[in-house]
């Protein structure tokens, strides 16, 4: 039969490719072939050797070799990246032979001395995926040689790729320092931080009614706001506590995963205008617990509740209040329990990020401030609204937006000054009318009263991003990423400054790990678009550019050069130069 020469086994394959190659034989073919038959030579096959690999096939700028081992080849991949590096010093980048590598852990076919399958197609589109002179692995390398290899991977998220029905889980690597700015960020175990740590649980709720769920998440959220307010300690923001929400999660386990020692966990109890909150804290690098609290109060005295647990906490782990917190805390009044109950359900709208989803917000916001005109958060979060429509171009916004946040931003400020959020939505509407100095020193204050907000630290970052001051912004975006691990807006914004930096491996890195949180977003496929134009790999610049307009038809590069407050106007017009460079019309939607 004509199957009976095939033979099935289970092999780990590297995929080599060179990069750009087409380019390289247009300038000069004879010495570029020249070349590469060189590094085959003096590199390629020498480490193949090395590690007990295989070459079963050439492609002209290609290769394919066989290892018996996941941990062989992976140990190849990271030793040729380097060589080839080695050999390229001080060449000219339009001479240089530089690698694209992948590796896959598979079932392969093998007939006389080929190898063919699943197993090899899948190390050839991971090859495609990796940064040029890095190296890209499947989820089944990952696991046979994480902890048996002296190399760090980023989880890059999961990948549909061409003809490979199902997506594929990729990680990535890179010589000489590439990916420091995110591989700390991207540890499976952070380090626990100096400070006394904790991470709120969304609380559960025991009102009986599945549609009071929104409460519990509502007080959960306050309380974080809360305790992210004292600057003794270091709280893990919203969006990463509820990433456990409804999974009864080991409390061990989200201590290592959060990098923190100290969880919070509990329940809440509506009746009517009476809550009652049982809240617990738990040491989590041993699993004991360490105290436990009933409050059984009126509805309108819900900030004092909140204070309470604050205050149990912090003398917990004693931590002492500076003078200006102690200040703030005795300010706090009684609030009316609709107005409040309105402010609690608007975040669920807003948490939705579309232009239905801020229409639904306002309309609960103004009411609130209808019923309580103090409610400062309240303003502050409709100039955001304003502010985020007009940069999204949703519900028909006009350049009229930035004066309605700006005005909304001024208005929180003078109900309280000491609401964090009224400073941050400030400085963002400054920073946008490009106003970045004044915009700078809101972000600052902002952070000064609210010192573990990611969003705040990600507001001054973009500030600083705008101003030119692209490294002060790289480590605003990362501990801002720190705080909170499932805040998608950090990593794009931290892909954002690393392009505009050139560092454009860990910039894709943060750009598809922010796609694996917010997978519609139009902005990270628009960056990832000039950043593949900028590198070379144009097919993929296309790919992405023709999603932006698939996502958002009405996606405009002009409203982006309007908007974005650099202050160098050239900066995004290098950007831009990625997709004319990938034969893309950045003033006309793909045909």
């Amino acid at each position: 039969m004509a199957n009976e020469s095939i033979r099935r086994r289970l092999a780990a394959i590297l995929a080599a490719d060179v990069v750009g190659y087409s380019r390289l034989m247009e300038r000069d073919e004879s010495n570029t072939h020249m070349l590469l038959m060189a590094r085959w030579k003096e590199v390629l096959e020498p480490l193949v050797a090395h590690h007990q690999g295989r070459v079963f096939k050439r492609t002209g700028d290609g290769a394919f070799v066989e290892f018996g081992s996941a941990v062989n080849a992976v140990e190849c991949a990271a030793a040729l990246q380097q060589a080839m590096a080695a050999a390229n010093n001080g060449m000219s980048g339009d001479r240089a032979i530089v690698l694209r590598v992948g590796v896959n852990l598979g079932d392969i076919m093998v007939e006389d001395s080929d190898l063919y399958g699943d197993g090899v197609n899948v190390a050839a589109r991971l090859q495609t995926l990796a940064s040029p002179g890095g190296v890209a692995i499947s989820d089944s390398v990952h696991d046979h040689v994480h902890g048996r290899v002296s190399i760090d991977f980023a989880d890059s998220g999961r990948h549909d790729v061409k003809n490979i029905a199902r997506p594929v889980h990729v990680w990535s690597w890179a010589p000489h320092g590439v990916g420091d700015a995110l591989r700390p960020l991207m540890e499976a175990e952070p380090r626990l931080p100096a400070k006394p740590s904790i991470a709120v649980l969304p609380f559960d709720n025991m009102s009986g009614d599945p549609e009071q769920g929104y409460f519990a998440d509502g007080i959960t959220e306050d309380i974080i706001t809360d305790l992210s307010k004292v600057s003794g300690l270091f709280v893990i923001a919203r969006n990463s506590s509820f990433a456990y929400k409804g999974k009864a999660p080991d409390i061990r386990q989200v201590s290592r995963e959060l990098g923190v020692r100290y969880i919070l966990e509990g329940s809440v109890r509506r009746a009517t205008d009476r809550i009652r909150i049982n809240a617990q804290m738990i040491d989590g690098t041993t699993g004991g617990h360490l105290w436990a609290e009933r409050y059984d109060r009126d509805l309108e005295d819900i900030f004092a509740v909140q204070d309470e647990v604050t205050r149990t906490i912090v003398n917990a782990l004693r931590v002492k209040l500076t003078a200006g917190e102690e200040e703030r805390r005795e300010s706090r009044g009684k609030v009316d329990p609709d107005a409040y109950d309105l402010l609690v359900r608007s975040r669920r709208s807003i948490l939705e990020f579309n232009a239905v989803s801020a229409t639904e917000a306002r309309s609960m916001l103004e009411r609130a401030i209808a019923i309580d005109p103090g409610l400062a958060a309240a303003h502050a979060t409709l100039s955001i609204i304003a502010l985020t429509e007009f940069v999204n171009l949703w519900n028909g916004a006009t350049q009229d937006n930035l004066a309605r946040a700006f005005a909304l931003a001024r208005k929180a400020i003078d109900t309280d000054e000491t609401e964090p959020q009224g400073h941050h939505a400030l400085a963002l509407a400054l920073a946008f009318m490009r106003r970045l100095e004044e915009a700078e020193r809101a972000a600052e204050r902002g952070i000064e009263l609210d010192p573990n907000s990611a969003n705040a630290h990600t507001g001054l970052g973009g500030i600083r991003d705008f101003q030119g001051r692209h490294e002060d912004a790289l480590a605003l975006f990362a501990r801002a990423y720190r705080l909170d691990p499932q805040f998608d807006l950090a990593l794009h914004f931290l892909g954002r400054v690393l392009l505009n930096l050139g560092r454009f491996d860990e910039a894709e890195i943060a750009f598809k790990r922010r796609l694996t949180l917010a997978p519609r977003s139009d902005m990270s496929r628009f960056y990832l678009a000039c950043l593949y134009g900028r590198i070379g790999r144009h097919d993929e610049a296309r790919r992405y550019w023709r999603e932006v307009f698939e996502i958002n038809p009405g996606f405009s590069v002009d409203h982006l050069r309007r908007a974005l407050p650099y202050r160098d106007p050239d900066l995004l017009e290098r950007l831009v130069n990625g997709l004319r460079e990938a034969g893309i019309s950045p003033v006309t939607p793909p045909g």
